[in-house]
């Protein structure tokens, strides 16, 4: 009895007459079976099928690495990205990289289940350099936690200037003192509960799976080096959940130095 699935799958559909759309539904499902977060899933999905939607529904034995490299250069010199902030600028040698990364993974499965050579072996990985990311600043972390506090101030007419307290700013304050003082990810701090954190110990739980939101499945412990930040307790221990949301936060740190200079005046 054939207990894998994916081999009863390569049986039904020989190597050379396999359509690549279907090859990239049994590789989306096999990499669903493995485990991976529903965002890694989707981001696999997306890649091959603006892939397929490029050259079209071969025949994936018939697919060649002059064909991929040719694919890699079109993403590289002439693709306009579709973002919803609407800018076109190219793709980032990251994301470039992370394209060959989904085509390697994907080949390497269909190898392995098809056992056609894989084209990936012949080409070469796409160059990008790691920026060092720069701290914050004493007067940036002041300015963040200033524009939780208080509206952008209102440009009137014919009467005084004035900034409403915005009602969210314990939460928001906290937000950043957390991501700051921990480093978690922005997906790990949306999937935190009260019972994660442990005032006392100034210990932060990160659980693992679809369900906490850490990277590549891992679970661990976040401590503090210092004593956490008071607006993060308090705002936990005084608030109700359900007033101030904390799921819905999807800001990282990295977002949060895209504020402009003037809402923090």
């Amino acid at each position: 009895m054939n207990r894998n699935p994916s081999n009863s799958f390569s049986h039904r559909s020989p190597s050379n007459s396999l359509p690549l759309l279907t090859a990239i539904t049994g590789f989306v499902n096999y990499k669903t079976a493995q485990g991976l977060s529903q965002r890694s899933v989707d981001s696999y999905k997306r890649i091959l099928d603006q892939w397929a939607e490029y050259g079209g529904n071969r025949k994936i034995a018939q697919i060649t690495d002059s064909e991929i490299n040719k694919y890699l250069v079109y993403m590289r010199t002439e693709y306009v990205p579709r973002r919803f902030s609407g800018n076109t600028r190219a793709l980032s040698p990251k994301s470039l990289r992370n394209i060959w990364i989904t085509l390697c993974s994907f080949f390497t499965w269909a190898h392995t289940e098809f056992r056609f050579e894989n084209p990936m072996k012949s080409v070469p990985v796409p160059r990008f350099q790691k920026v060092d990311v720069e701290p914050f600043t004493q007067e940036e972390i002041e300015r963040m936690l200033k524009v939780c506090t208080y509206s952008r101030e209102a440009d009137t007419f014919m009467r005084r200037k004035f900034a409403m307290r915005r009602p969210t700013a314990n939460r928001d304050q906290a937000i950043i003192l957390t991501l700051l003082d921990s480093g978690i990810r922005a997906s790990e701090f949306s999937s935190l509960r009260v019972g994660d954190f442990d005032a006392k110990r100034g210990k932060l739980e990160i659980r693992h799976g679809v369900e906490g939101g850490a990277k590549g499945g891992k679970d661990g412990l976040c401590i503090w080096a210092r004593r956490p930040a008071m607006p993060f307790g308090a705002t936990w221990r005084n608030e109700k959940m359900e007033q101030i949301p904390m799921h819905r936060c999807s800001r990282s740190v990295e977002d949060v130095r895209s504020i402009p200079a003037h809402y923090a005046t």
